[in-house]
C-alpha cells in the first residue's frame, strides 16, 4: 500500500528545496522553482521530513515579501526541524 504522502507529493508540484536549515530561530532558506505566495499551504517532503504547514512569512534580505518567483531564495519560518534537500510541494 503506497503512502498517502507520497500519493499528495506525486500529484502537486514542486515548488523549491530547503538549501539551508537555521534551528534556534526555526526559518529555512528555501530555494524556489515555481512562485510561492504567503498563505499557500505546502507539504515538506524528505528522507525524515514529512509535514504540511500553510507559509506564514516570508523574507529576502531580512525584507517582508509576500510573494516570490521561481529562482528566488527566501527565508522561511517553519514549524518542524527540515534538512538541506528536502523538497517543498504545493
Amino acid at each position: 500500500m503506497r503512502n498517502w504522502v507520497l500519493e499528495l507529493a506525486e500529484k502537486t508540484m514542486e515548488v523549491g528545496k530547503i538549501r539551508n536549515f537555521y534551528s534556534k530561530i526555526g526559518v529555512a532558506v528555501v530555494e524556489l522553482t515555481a512562485p510561492l505566495r504567503v498563505g499557500d499551504k505546502i507539504l515538506i517532503k524528505g528522507e525524515n521530513t514529512n509535514f504540511e504547514q500553510t507559509v506564514e512569512s516570508m523574507q529576502v534580505e531580512h525584507v517582508n515579501i509576500e510573494q516570490a518567483e521561481a529562482g528566488k531564495a527566501v527565508g522561511m519560518k517553519v514549524k518542524e526541524r527540515v534538512r538541506p534537500g528536502d523538497k517543498i510541494y504545493k
